[in-house]
């Protein structure tokens, strides 16, 4: 394929956060978030280099114990959520392209205008290299995930969402995608949510690819559990696609100001040789995890724990953008 959109178990050359700005949303958890960020680019740095975007690099270099494979970088943001305004990568003729999209926090919830100049200016100031493509198109990292082979998995309530794409038919926005991406199929799943998410059901909260052929989705046993029939509803989707399928459990209810949490082991981050799971203090995590080292027999699993990231009803995937080799390695 001349045109192709990675798979996130393919070689990256960093993975990009953003630490956490001291006026934010963060403020009621501001020490707590910061040592889940130092925990988590700590562990990334064993396997690759992490790229952090930080409001004070000076401040944060003396609280990170190392900064080797780490590379700071000083700029404003408004939020931490890196996966949905990042840009995302594709191979063209097997070189690295970089796609920005607009985004606009989710359909206008919240001022994202900093969030959204990032990636035009990690290339102005020579932090990334090679091709930028803009688009006049809202699309955000976490709505999609791939396969590496041609196949896009998205939800319907986010890229349908009336505060998106407004001016485009639902035709419209599927062809848009099939062509930038190169995709043989894309699967839109008409079902399943999490209460307390923010993006109108982002895939990476739901249902991901974890190999070619198999798809990892989120599977609700509560059938007194609030999310038990979208999700059932949800699953019977994903079998009518043909891929083989593997069920992880729903998190136990976790709430915070009474309100209920979007906790998710589909939120998981793939690393060169590692697989970065979040972890919720929940009775589903030791076999949540022993599933990923069956999955990734040839990947070190690592429970990260995300139940201060789920506060802001986000966790490590959506705090996180991969950015994959300049050319293919496959």
């Amino acid at each position: 394929m001349h045109l192709r959109i990675p798979a996130e178990w393919e070689a990256q050359e960093a993975l990009l956060v953003v630490f956490p700005p001291k006026k934010s949303d963060w403020a009621h958890s501001f020490e707590a978030i910061c040592q889940t960020y130092i925990t988590l680019i700590q562990t990334v740095a064993q396997f690759q280099p992490c790229m952090v975007i930080c409001e004070d690099k000076h401040t944060l270099a003396t609280a990170l114990p190392s900064l080797q494979n780490i590379e700071l970088i000083e700029m404003p943001t408004n939020d931490t959520w890196i996966r949905d305004f990042g840009g995302i990568g594709v191979y063209k003729h097997k070189k690295r392209q970089t796609y920005n999209f607009i985004f606009n926090a989710w359909g206008g919830k919240f001022e994202a205008s900093m969030d959204n100049a990032i990636t035009q200016k990690l290339f102005d100031e020579g932090y990334l290299k090679g091709k930028l493509k803009h688009f006049d198109f809202v699309l955000e990292g976490g709505s999609i995930d791939s396969n590496g082979d041609g196949v896009m998995l998205s939800t319907a309530y986010c890229l349908f969402e009336e505060n998106r794409n407004p001016h485009l038919s639902k035709k419209k926005i599927k062809k848009t995608l099939i062509k930038l991406f190169g995709l043989k199929k894309l699967i839109i799943l008409e079902h399943g949510a999490l209460m307390g998410d923010d993006t109108d059901s982002h895939i990476d909260t739901l249902a991901r690819f974890v190999n070619k052929k198999t798809i990892a989705y989120v599977k609700c046993y509560d059938k007194t559990d609030v999310h038990y029939q979208e999700l059932k509803k949800m699953e019977k989707e994903l079998k009518k696609t043909g891929f083989d399928l593997v069920a992880l459990p729903l998190p136990s209810a976790r709430y915070f100001h009474e309100h209920r949490l979007p906790a998710t082991y589909l939120n998981f981050i793939l690393i060169n040789d590692a697989v970065l799971v979040p972890t919720y203090h929940d009775i589903y995590d030791e076999a949540v995890l022993q599933t990923f080292e069956h999955l990734y027999p040839k990947r070190r699993v690592i429970g990260i724990d995300a139940s201060i990231l789920i506060r802001e009803h986000g966790s490590l995937h959506c705090a996180s953008m991969n950015i994959y080799t300049k050319k293919e390695a496959l």
